[in-house]
């Protein structure tokens, strides 16, 4: 056994570089994250050989003084923190005061700087076995540029662990993309190997901030967003969140902020997929862009060294707000909030903040009247009452059963209106979609799939009015736990019988189930409770109950719905257009899957090569 000694200060900072610096990528988040913090506006990096050969970062912030530039290089030296207290109030990116050190310690490291706006600025590079740093005079405007060259050149081992230089640089730029989200008053400007990647310049308007989400997310994204903006409790939500049809195959595009720093939470990442759980098709992920503002004094930023993880004080609070918040904006969605606007003239949309279009936001669709007459108070009770036929399990009569009416009727006329978002039924195809006419032109409905999704959330509503009817179990069921799952029972006891789990403890280590949801009887019970504990312990609060009865409640909405060829009658068909327009998350069935689509003039003009 060797005796204990005290590592060189390079060793030292070789080994904190080993928590901090990764890759390249890990580099340019710190300096970019300091320049940040300096006030900067404007930040242009510059790249060489995917980050391994050069990384420069130069910052137009308030620089750094001469006598500070050697501490600026030092470990556990910050200008952000001094006391305990300042560590539980952070309101800066950087903290930690390794940053620059281990940098320099795995790199050749130079750093230039000034404060003023004329001056001769100074230059810092440190060498050595023990890591002296040299401060010499140097021309800089104000702010600083930090040169990082030949990234692992003294630990071989460290840079043979790199990828080719397309990988990291893929990784670098996606870095530069989440903190260019993360400020949008900041200019961002990115080459490779002398080649211009980005340009983003500083936004002012909600119209800038929309085109640099776009530049960065991709064009599509926003024209599948939703806006939100809201608060409640001291938390305030807003950003863009992608429609459901808008999903993708991986987590790929999923940024979340909490005070500006771009973060990784399990408990973020479980509210939003609850949130989606209900209109999302399985396997797929979605796509958003949102920011967590709350007191820097209840949320705690120093759980890893990279910073890329947070802990809330109250996490159940946090974890139940971004849930109802998603969730509401989700099921408000309507057909005319997915429809790009036709005529300038656009109007208020109500305080959803739902966007309709690509970068409109908090607007909604002013359609032009077409003339002729609407149908009558008359003809819509009609279509009403042969439409409520299909909720009795989608029973007809022989003679019914595959009859076509034997001229369509005509598509109603408008006068002094609007035509509805999905616009009047012409045809029915194959007995599995509806054709109707929009204002846009051409919508395809499926129809079982919007039945499907009417039927079910009209089922939720009334089990929502009637609450959660539970069922003592004739055989109380006894399961083993931990002992803190058995003390936690005991603690919330409240919290089960609200979601119908009538729970004892039985000893140290087991529970007994006395009493759970009539409609969840022939369900697996122990499992069900397990699951539920373990929601309970990790994120403060549980849908599973809920989950399974609607699991339940989407089966019976499905084979309660219309079938395929199943003929409709035109005003069936208009009647179903209508439900669809009033229900909440109309635009997907109970699967995921979307229930319609719609096809513009412009498009189908394209198809057949029209004006051309």
């Amino acid at each position: 056994m060797s005796q204990i000694k005290l590592l060189s200060p390079r060793l030292a900072n070789q080994i904190a570089a080993g928590e901090v610096v990764e890759r390249p990528a890990s580099v340019i988040k710190e300096l970019v994250e300091n320049s940040m913090d300096a006030g900067a506006t404007r930040i242009d990096v510059d790249i060489e050989a995917g980050g391994v050969k050069l990384m420069r970062v130069r910052d137009n912030g308030g620089g750094i003084e001469q006598e500070d530039m050697p501490l600026a290089l030092s470990r556990h030296a910050t200008s952000k923190i001094i006391e305990l207290e300042d560590l539980e109030n952070v309101g800066t990116l950087g903290f930690r005061g390794e940053a620059l050190a281990s940098i320099s310690s795995v790199s050749r490291l130079t750093m230039l700087s000034n404060t003023e706006e004329k001056g001769a600025g100074w230059k810092a590079q440190s060498e050595g076995r023990d890591m002296d740093v040299e401060v010499s005079p140097a021309p800089h405007p104000k702010g600083t540029t930090v040169e990082v060259r030949d990234l692992f050149f003294n630990t071989p081992a460290r840079r043979k662990f790199l990828r080719t230089e397309k990988t990291e640089f893929g990784h670098l730029e996606e870095v530069i993309k989440r903190q260019s989200l993360s400020r949008f008053d900041v200019g961002f400007y990115l080459n490779h190997n002398g080649k211009a990647i980005h340009a983003l310049k500083p936004c002012s308007s909600q119209l800038e901030r929309e085109r640099r989400v776009a530049s960065v997310c991709g064009p599509a994204f926003m024209q599948n967003a939703l806006h939100i903006d809201t608060e409640a409790a001291g938390l305030r939500l807003w950003g863009w969140v992608a429609l459901p049809t808008f999903s993708r195959s991986q987590g790929d595009l999923q940024h979340f902020f909490v005070n500006g720093r771009v973060i990784r939470d399990k408990l973020v990442s479980h509210a939003v997929r609850q949130a989606y759980r209900d209109v999302l098709f399985h396997g797929r992920h979605p796509a958003f862009v949102l920011y967590l503002e709350l007191d820097p004094a209840i949320v705690d930023v120093n759980v890893h060294p990279t910073k890329h993880e947070v802990r809330f004080r109250d996490g159940r609070t946090v974890h139940d707000f971004l849930f109802r918040s998603l969730h509401r904006l989700l099921a408000d969605v309507r057909p005319e909030d997915q429809l790009a606007p036709t005529v300038m003239n656009t109007v208020q949309a109500p305080a959803t903040g739902i966007s309709g279009g690509e970068f409109q936001q908090q607007e909604t669709i002013a359609l032009r009247p077409a003339g002729g007459d609407r149908p009558t108070p008359h003809q819509v009770q009609e279509q009403l009452s042969s439409y409520s036929s299909l909720y009795s399990g989608g029973k007809t009569s022989s003679n019914d059963r595959g009859t076509i009416p034997s001229s369509p009727a005509p598509m109603p006329p408008e006068q002094d209106g609007e035509i509805p978002p999905l616009g009047y039924a012409l045809a029915q195809l194959k007995g599995i979609y509806i054709l109707a006419e929009n204002e846009q032109g051409l919508v395809l409905v499926d129809m079982h799939a919007a039945h499907e999704r009417i039927t079910y959330e009209r089922m939720k509503n009334s089990r929502e009015g009637e609450g959660i009817q539970t069922q003592p179990l004739l055989v109380p069921e006894s399961i083993a736990v931990s002992q803190r799952e058995a003390d936690y029972v005991d603690e919330q006891a409240e919290v089960f019988a609200s979601l119908g789990l009538g729970l004892e403890r039985a000893g140290p280590e087991s529970i007994m189930i006395r009493e759970v949801p009539i409609i969840l009887q022939s369900s697996d019970v122990e499992q069900l409770v397990r699951d539920v504990l373990s929601d309970l312990i990790e994120h403060g609060s549980s849908d599973r109950i809920q989950s399974h009865i609607n699991e339940i409640l989407s089966t019976m909405a499905c084979h309660g719905s219309v079938r395929a060829n199943r003929r409709l009658t035109i005003p069936e068909m208009n009647a179903l257009l209508r439900d669809m327009e009033e229900t909440e998350r109309s635009g997907q069935c109970n699967h995921g899957r979307p229930t319609w689509t719609q096809m513009s003039l412009d498009e189908l003009d394209k198809l057949f090569l029209r004006g051309q």
